[in-house]
């Protein structure tokens, strides 16, 4: 993506910091990535890391997380943090604002799958769903979002799916309610920022199916998938997490409230919505 230029951050006023000198133009915007050890989260770092972006990388494996930040160029930090607790994503972020002095965008990408219909899922299961996927998120949302505020601007990006938006996988059942919720706090937020803080932008991230570590570290494993293909089979295409990291880059260029990462995800939705019935009635 060649013609992304982060005009929003770079030639803005806003992004000036006082130095001894004097005042001096910041061109190195900051990010703290979540879930950066691996997938997404890693494929963001690599490519945020040759726009020049300061990044502060959180996960909870060390060599994993480490090796990724030896891969990049630039001003990196890694933090080894469990982002299901509330004071590890606080110290991600005072430990990203120690270092760089500032937080410009923060992507909450940590997640996780298990493997269960609605009528198997134990307790300790769908426990685990909404502390990885949503408490992680809401976390990373209250930790950041007065910093934003304090400075009147920022970019907030919770990473969810299409799965959160239409039943394809139910044994992903409390994966994709969890995203669910992860989408009605995300628009909440949103609404509540909007009027006050309009240059506090709130997005939401909806990939499709990704060829990651995800599915082999989901608990219980994962299924052989129907409802997407491989590149050149009909249906749904696979997508590489090059491909999401890509979108979410043009996202952080050109902040909008939600994206799809995957032609016709956003019809599938409609069609969905549209008539709930007759989708389903339809699916194999």
């Amino acid at each position: 993506m060649e013609g992304v230029s982060y005009s929003w951050y770079r030639s803005s006023s806003r992004h000036c910091s006082k130095l001894a000198n004097g005042v001096k133009m910041q061109t190195h915007p900051v990010a703290v990535i979540t879930g950066a050890s691996s997938g997404i989260g890693a494929a963001l770092a690599r490519r945020l890391g040759q726009k020049e972006f300061r990044l502060a990388l959180a996960a909870r494996r060390a060599d994993a997380l480490d090796a990724v930040s030896a891969e990049i160029q630039g001003d990196t930090l890694a933090i080894v943090a469990d982002v299901t607790r509330r004071v590890d994503v606080e110290r991600v972020r005072d430990e990203a604002i120690r270092r760089f002095g500032t937080v410009d965008v923060w992507v909450n990408n940590a997640g996780r799958g298990v493997n269960a219909p609605v009528l198997d899922l134990t307790d300790e299961q769908f426990d685990e769903m909404m502390a990885v996927n949503v408490k992680s998120a809401l976390y990373g949302m209250q930790a950041i979002v007065p910093h934003f505020k304090e400075r009147g601007w920022g970019h907030l990006i919770n990473v969810s799916s299409f799965l959160s938006r239409v039943p394809l996988a139910t044994y992903r059942s409390a994966y994709n309610a969890a995203k669910a919720a992860l989408n009605a706090l995300t628009a909440n937020l949103r609404m509540d920022l909007r009027r006050h803080y309009p240059d506090i932008h709130v997005s939401l991230v909806m990939p499709g199916m990704v060829t990651t570590e995800f599915a082999k570290n989901a608990l219980g494993g994962t299924p052989a998938v129907t409802w997407a293909a491989a590149p050149g089979g009909s249906g749904p295409q696979i997508q590489t997490a090059d491909d999401v990291a890509v979108a979410i880059e043009s996202l952080i260029e050109s902040p909008r409230e939600e994206i799809y990462t995957q032609r016709g995800q956003p019809d599938t939705v409609v069609r969905y919505f549209k008539d709930v019935g007759a989708f389903e009635r339809g699916l194999p």
